[in-house]
């Protein structure tokens, strides 16, 4: 079943027809072995990690030209990511109510990291001043938990709020797991940040390589269905993340609602009605379509631009119903949460002040981070193991521990200790486990990203770390609050699948990229990579069994691709062609999936939206698209 918002103009280098040259092997920080507590500062290891220069200003980045008028030659492309002449989407007014890096209100409005406004419940992040990766604010007096877990003994902490029963469906989130997008189980290849869709379970039928997607007898799409953004006050702009695919219906977040839909026609087959916008939700789910989500307890106001992303509640997506609600406390203080999970039939949340996990089903309690320690959780990433992100030390000499845990009582089963001053780390996937992080802020595009780092989920070993310069690789990752919200990357086979900048193409203003794997163990690329095709530019989306599902970005008078490349040869196969109408173009170039959420399964594909406001009543919530036959 089934992952962040655009980032600034920028002219990405050219590394050539073939992608940028393969870095050397990378060396590799000291392992440390797994275990509580606070250990001596490791020193900073040599190489790629160290900061390397911003690269200068560059002229506008590739997008959708418009067509030239009759008798006039092409124009360039105007902004990075949309058609030109045409505002970006996610370019809106400041709003109320945005929390911090740290999750605390920011009823200012600072600007967040891709040049998109602060927005009501979404936390800034690289691109807040003074920027991505600077010291934030200390923890709150006393400390925050960390080190160890305390069990049920004193989960006193967790305050339960009310167990709502209601007729609703899930809200989803930009990234699906791996093996499918609808989370039946993880892709038994390795787990992935990109997005996807639901498992072919009807069998037959001839498949891209060793996965499950369908290579139809055509091709050729059409829209499918259309929803419209929903309306927001005219002092508002709301997050809407949140989008899954079931067996039975198309999820998606609206509002301070939560949605299902006919995954063929789009027709609305049942919906909730709830108290506050969705803050985040989980982009895991269990094996019979459980999921879980954090809102806020009311709607904005101008008097109250923020009521605190505090309520924690796990869906049905099947059913189309809401399990229970609960809140946590820290004190008295009922808890900002940052980041939601699910790690098999646990649901974990976490914030600076602290957090919690409860069964899916029951909502029983079953363990919370310890209040006492010097350390605290800064959230978790889930699916096939459930992995922490711990904080330690004051802000300015931090030191972040990988930990990966029992999701059922919080021990620690193994332990990386990063090295000091990385201050922020995304979880890309946790089995294998890949951590993501800008090291010194060296990435210079916003992007979050400028190493991955594989772990070993047993011993807490560093396996490799590799190098991921920003002027030369496209993925991006916000490792400040939602630690599993990456998107344009994906994991399996052992490897990483990331695509590199776009490039000149051979056309006139033309560009195009490729997609590199790098192995896993020995940090260096495979030799497989597969162009995108001059004019297009092609983005990961999930895996498939051993096979990548990625995204081609078209030129401006052509429509979009779903492709499958072979986990092997990395040929690929065509499994949808988008229309290339004018209609159906100004559709999919306002929701791109580095931009919005997507998701794709046996034919479909759904782009949705992330935010709402009233610049965008005119436009898509949902747009997706389908085979015509």
């Amino acid at each position: 079943m089934s992952q962040p918002p655009p980032p600034p103009p920028h002219q990405p280098s050219q590394p050539g027809g073939f992608g940028p040259p393969e870095p050397p092997q990378q060396p590799q920080d000291q392992p440390q072995q797994p275990g509580h507590g606070t250990q001596p500062p490791q020193p900073q290891q040599p190489g790629y990690g160290h900061p390397q220069p911003t690269p200068p200003p560059q002229p506008p980045g590739y997008g959708y030209p418009q067509a030239p008028p009759a008798g006039q030659p092409p124009q360039p492309p105007a902004g990075y990511g949309y058609p030109g002449g045409q505002p970006n989407p996610y370019a809106q007014p400041p709003v109320h109510g945005q929390p911090t890096a740290y999750g605390q209100p920011n009823p200012y409005g600072q600007p967040n990291p891709y040049g998109q406004p602060p927005v009501h419940g979404q936390p800034t992040a690289y691109g807040s001043q003074p920027g991505y990766g600077y010291p934030g604010p200390p923890p709150p007096p006393g400390g925050v938990p960390g080190g160890k877990r305390k069990g049920n003994a004193q989960v006193a902490i967790i305050v339960a709020a009310v167990a709502a029963i209601a007729l609703i469906v899930g809200a989803g989130v930009w990234y699906s797991s791996s093996g499918g997008g609808d989370g039946k189980k993880d892709d038994t290849a390795g787990s992935t940040a990109g997005t996807g869709g639901k498992d072919d379970k009807d069998g037959g039928g001839d498949t891209a390589g060793g996965g499950t997607e369908k290579v139809p007898a055509d091709t050729a799409g059409k829209i499918l269905f259309r929803v419209p953004s929903p309306k927001v006050s005219d002092t508002t702009t709301v997050t809407v993340y949140g989008s899954w695919l079931t067996d039975k219906a198309y999820v998606k977040t609206g509002v301070a609602a939560v949605d299902g839909y006919d995954p063929d026609r789009g027709t609305k087959l049942w919906s909730i009605k709830l108290p506050g916008p969705v803050c985040t939700a989980s982009r895991h789910t269990t094996d019979d379509d459980l999921t879980a989500i954090v809102y806020e307890p009311a709607m904005p106001t101008k008097a109250k631009p923020t009521h605190g992303c505090t309520q924690v509640a796990a869906l049905d997506l099947d059913a189309g119903k809401k399990l229970w609600t609960r809140t946590v406390k820290n004190a008295d203080q009922e808890v900002r949460l940052d980041n939601v999970t699910v790690s098999g039939r646990t649901v974990a949340v976490g914030g600076t002040s602290g957090g919690a996990a409860f069964d899916v089903s029951t909502a029983k309690p079953l363990w919370a981070p310890k209040p006492t320690d010097t350390c605290y959780d800064a959230g978790y990433g889930g699916g096939a193991k459930l992995v922490a992100v711990r904080r330690c030390g004051s802000y300015d000499e931090r030191q972040l521990h990988i930990q990966t845990i029992d999701p059922k009582t919080g021990k620690v089963n193994s332990e990386y200790k990063m090295s000091p001053g990385i201050s922020y780390a995304a979880v890309v996937s946790t089995d294998p486990l890949v951590v993501a992080a800008d090291v010194g802020d060296s990435a210079g595009d916003g992007s979050g990203i400028s190493d991955f780092f594989s772990i070993d989920n047993k011993t807490g070993k560093l396996r490799t770390r590799i190098s991921a310069p920003g002027k030369d690789y496209a993925a991006r990752c916000d490792g400040i609050s939602k630690l599993e919200y990456c998107s344009g990357l994906a994991v399996g086979n052992d490897r990483l699948y990331i695509p590199t900048e776009a490039h000149d193409g051979t056309g006139q203003y033309t560009k195009t990229n490729e997609v590199v794997a790098f192995d896993l163990g020995t940090g260096r690329q495979t030799g497989q990579r597969a162009d995108a095709g001059d004019g297009y530019t092609l983005t990961p989306l999930r895996m498939d069994g051993p096979d990548l599902i990625a995204y081609k970005r078209p030129p401006y008078n052509k429509g979009g691709q779903v492709v499958s490349l072979d986990g092997g040869s990395f040929k690929a196969t065509t499994l949808l062609v988008n229309p290339s109408t004018p209609a159906a173009r100004e559709a999919e170039t306002g929701m791109l999936p580095t931009y919005s959420e997507a998701l794709y399964s046996q034919g479909h594909l759904y782009l949705s939206g992330v935010f709402a406001s009233t610049s965008s009543l005119k436009k898509d919530l949902v747009v997706a698209f389908g085979p015509t036959g």
